[in-house]
């Protein structure tokens, strides 16, 4: 680097290394090449070290200002050698023709009446005074008693501002400077601005009130102290275009103090222009337009924001215009080196924003856009930093970077603190209950950021840009919290209800700890469902809505107002997984038992064991026919009435592959479903991610089911129906027991009295009874019913349960190897001790345990529960459907759905990714898949004693 190379070295270019200076020679003040030391001048010169210098004789000590010739210096040399003068006298090293004094001239500039002239800067011409010099002493001089300030000469006994403190505070550091800048301009400005209402010294002076950031105090005499002195001095002056807040030759820098101000700034009057998405009137892009100011006070130009100009971060331009289409939410953000703002932004510049419109004649009229400055301090205190806007103090002038205030002594070095704009965001906000696109001024809010320079090249600030659309969203908010209330309430009564159907069911009458958490588990699937039932309404709403309106009447809530969707869909989530774990643990754990109704075809005979003798036995009935029926059970435990692997690529398809719906939940207003490249890709909005990807959910859903349930089920392959009339065939009847004293009941009975036969006789069996030669299936006579709901009686299940309970003492199934016969036999007893008594009890053998068949009532299906207690006979009630499969995946479809499309939105909020969000629900449906078979399986061999071994 140039500015590590020592005085004896200069930084050469083409070596990008340090190399050494000649004889006599030094480095330039640039570093980047060498010059002759004092007292010699250069003989010949080729840039870098191509210098060679000769000393000047001891008469001739000075050295022109060019640096190529010796002169005679009469009134001494500067520490570069070179001649100087006397203020207000200017150096002279040539006559006019260009010839070379041998001794320099010092010539006194004539400051009389006729010329006023005086030196300039360089000290090399002549010039004419300031105008304020001649006006106050009629010279080029200030001399006491007036007032000489920043180059600018006053009265003493008139009456100016007072003295102002040229510090700069910056807050965030617990820094105070005496800024250079400040202490050069700011008397000089103020007084300018007062005494000759000056138009660049009053803009040059509301820049350091900015730089100051607007902060008031009434105990201050600072910058803004000044300002409002003058504001308040000048109020003759009248205004400009009739806003109070501007006055004629000054900055509109204040909207006020009042309190409330704000509110009615930014929301008494509407903008006075709509805007449409489409159609024919579309007006979808804001005007933005910028009057800029150096920080001397001069006016640059004007400027449209469509550049990018308050885009500190770099970006193709066709992006940042796409931050003042409206409707579109725009995001930038990145970090930047504090050496690349040192390099782009060595002066600040000033902007006052604008909002241009037509007016109703045609004509270009401009509205002024309030700032809010976070950084704003009101004696001493922050006010801008609630949401309440009464509170709030609006300004109007700001800037990107202030690398000016925080220099301390020379403005030509590197300052030692700056200010950097870090958040810049545009709010644009819809009136409500209109429906033409009206919207409130929009306003640009600012926070900065102090940096203390220390390492350039090291250090870096985040900076970010946005423009956000927002509307009233308290209405919503009110509507969604009743909407949670009423269905919340009547899903407490639902709940209830479930719970008293439940214990009717479980042949208890007792509330006791049980009954509480039953209730709960009720009453959290219920509130799920009220959960999933608002978040696919919103979701759905804001999506129709926003996307396929013409005029703007409604707008997207802002990522911090969609914080109550997202814990709803959380709570949703939560909820029903416990509503899905609960409804896994009770299929897990039914009753089931397999009757075989196939009875011996005549005897055999067989040799006693130990006995030695041979007698007659019955004829043993194959129990092939109870393990095929076992396993088709098995296998249908885990059928669903939609093929999950389909609905989630059919759902990731339609989001992302092809169809790209995805793009429906971008916060822009365009209802395209393809985006150029090129273009700006605005955020997602996660209520319209969800709002997308649960209606693809649930049409596929709905479509698949159509297809399955009118298509697929009906001409192809029905295998909950298939099971019954597998039942039928094989002679078996199941009876399931989901509750204490409730369940279902297959009645497979055969009507040709037995299926234990050979192929030939099947068939003759089935050709009879599709001519109807035959009885037909049902339990009752001239009856197809062969599903039923029961709810049997208490003395009933503790027969049962003593049943069972011997069933079940020593687990034969998996322990035929090494168990002994004893207990085998024992296990063998006890299945046919089931089976004889379930095949009795259907049969009306137990006159004390008897049942009866009957229609449920409407509101009894309505409601899911049962009126009648059996009290003495058990109740068999008619079912027109498949009821049993509320034991089977099959039956519970709608809890498995939307336990599905809450897994994949809550990981697709979590990570933003459709993709991500597919395959993990994919891979929870079939670990759960796997779940629910092997366990089930291991059930079904408890229950119905039917060896593990033989269930594929």
């Amino acid at each position: 680097r140039p500015a590590a190379c020592p005085a004896d070295r200069y930084f050469d270019s083409s070596r990008l290394a340090c190399a050494p200076c000649g004889a006599h020679q030094r480095q330039s003040a640039g570093g980047r090449s060498c010059v002759c030391e004092p007292g010699y001048r250069m003989v010949s010169s080729n840039g870098g070290f191509s210098v060679t210098c000769e000393k000047c004789p001891e008469n001739m000590s000075g050295v022109t200002q060019d640096g190529w010739n010796c002169i005679t210096c009469p009134k001494g040399l500067t520490l570069e050698g070179k001649c100087k003068c006397p203020n207000n006298e200017i150096l002279v090293e040539r006559s006019i023709d260009g010839i070379l004094l041998n001794e320099a001239l010092c010539v006194r500039c004539n400051g009389s009446e006729q010329s006023f002239s005086a030196s300039d800067a360089s000290g090399s011409r002549c010039v004419r005074c300031e105008k304020t010099f001649i006006h106050v002493s009629k010279s080029c001089d200030c001399s006491s008693p007036n007032i000489l300030a920043g180059g600018l000469c006053f009265f003493a006994q008139e009456s100016l501002p007072p003295k102002g403190v040229a510090t700069v505070r910056f807050a965030q550091l617990g820094i105070t400077l005496t800024s250079a800048w400040f202490l050069k301009n700011l008397q000089s400005s103020a007084f300018a601005c007062w005494l000759y209402s000056n138009v660049t010294a009053c803009q040059a002076l509301g820049n350091m009130c900015v730089m100051n950031m607007n902060s008031l105090s009434s105990s201050s005499t600072d910058a803004c102290g000044l300002f409002q002195y003058i504001f308040i001095g000048t109020a003759r002056l009248g205004t400009v275009h009739s806003i109070a807040y501007w006055r004629h030759n000054l900055p509109w820098l204040y909207y006020g103090d009042q309190p409330g101000l704000a509110s009615q700034v930014l929301e008494k009057n509407h903008f006075p222009t709509t805007f449409s998405f489409k159609g024919r009137d579309k007006d979808v892009k804001l005007q933005f337009i910028a009057a800029s100011f150096d920080a001397a006070g001069n006016f640059l130009k004007w400027q449209s924001l469509e550049g990018g100009i308050l885009q500190l971060c770099p970006d193709t331009e066709t992006k940042l215009d796409a931050a003042y289409t409206f409707g579109t939410t725009y995001q930038q953000s990145c970090k930047i080196s504090v050496s690349k703002i040192l390099l782009d932004f060595a002066n600040p510049i000033f902007y006052d924003l604008f909002l241009e419109y037509n007016g109703d004649n045609g004509q270009q009229q401009l509205w002024a856009v309030p700032v809010l400055n976070l950084n704003l301090q009101y004696n001493e205190k922050f006010v801008n930093q609630g949401s309440n806007m009464n509170n709030w103090l609006l300004t109007r002038r700001f800037f990107l970077v202030d690398t000016l205030s925080g220099k301390e002594t020379d403005l030509g070095k590197p300052p030692r603190v700056i200010r950097i704009a870090s958040e810049i965001a545009i709010s644009i906000r819809l009136v409500s209950h209109m429906q033409k696109g009206a919207i409130y001024p929009p306003l640009i809010t600012i926070a900065y950021t102090d940096v203390l320079v220390q390492n350039p090249e090291t250090q870096s600030v985040m900076v970010s840009f946005s423009v956000n659309y927002e509307m009233d969203q308290s209405e919503a908010r009110i509507q969604t919290d009743v909407a949670l209330g009423v269905l919340g309430g009547l899903a407490v009564l639902w709940s209830l209800l479930k719970t008293a159907g439940w214990k009717r069911r479980t042949g208890s009458s007792i509330i006791d700890l049980q009954t509480v958490f039953k209730f709960l588990l009720f009453y959290a699937g219920d509130l799920a469902n009220v959960f999933f039932i608002i978040t696919v309404g919103t979701g759905i709403y804001w999506l129709v809505f926003f996307k396929a309106q013409q005029f703007v009447s409604v707008l997207l809530p802002l990522p911090s107002q969609e914080e109550d969707f997202v814990t709803y869909i959380a709570c949703a989530f939560s909820l029903k997984a416990l509503q899905f774990l609960q409804l896994l643990i009770s299929q897990l754990t039914i009753d089931i038992f397999f009757i075989d109704w196939e009875r011996p075809k005549g005897k055999v005979l067989k040799a006693v064991e130990g006995e030695g003798v041979i007698k007659s036995a019955a004829v043993p009935v194959s129990i092939w026919r109870t393990y095929f029926v076992a396993n088709e059970w098995n296998e249908i435990q885990t059928v669903r009435k939609i093929n999950p692997l389909f609905q989630v690529l059919a759902v990731l398809f339609f989001l992302e592959v092809v169809v790209g719906f995805s793009n429906l939940a971008l916060m822009d207003a365009s209802s395209s479903l393809t985006r150029s490249s090129e273009s700006y890709v605005a955020p997602w909005s996660r209520i319209l991610r969800f709002g997308v990807s649960v209606a693809l959910w649930i049409a596929i859903a709905i479509l698949q089911v159509i297809f399955f349930s009118v298509f697929y089920e009906r001409f192809v392959e029905d295998k909950i129906s298939q099971f019954v009339d597998l039942c039928c065939v094989s002679n078996i009847s199941v009876f399931l027991l989901s509750h204490s004293c409730f369940g279902y009941y297959i009645h497979g009975r055969s009507v040709h009295g037995h299926a234990d036969t050979n192929m030939e006789e099947m068939n003759m069996n089935l050709k009879r009874e599709a001519e109807n030669l035959c009885s037909q299936r049902g339990l009752l006579p001239n009856t197809d019913g062969q599903t039923f709901q029961i709810s049997i009686s208490r003395k009933m299940r503790l027969h049962y349960d003593w049943i069972h309970e011997t069933l079940t003492r020593k687990r034969g199934p998996a322990r035929l190897l090494d168990s002994s016969s004893n207990t085998f036999e024992q296990s063998t007893r006890a299945y046919n001790t089931m089976n004889k008594f379930l095949s009795s009890f259907i049969d009306h053998v137990h006159k004390e345990m008897d049942y009866i068949v009957k229609d449920k009532l409407l509101l009894e299906r309505i409601l899911g529960m049962e009126f009648m207690e059996p009290i003495e006979k058990s109740i068999f009630y008619n079912d027109e459907g498949h009821s049993f499969s509320d034991v089977l995946y099959y039956g519970n479809e709608t809890t498995l759905l939307i336990f599905d499309i809450l897994f994949f939105s809550v990981v697709d909020l979590a990570s933003q990714s459709f993709v991500l969000a597919a395959i993990l629900t994919y891979l929870q449906q079939e670990i759960f898949r796997f779940i629910r078979s092997s366990l089930g399986q291991k059930n079904l061999a408890s229950k119905t004693l039917v060896d593990e071994r033989f269930l594929i």
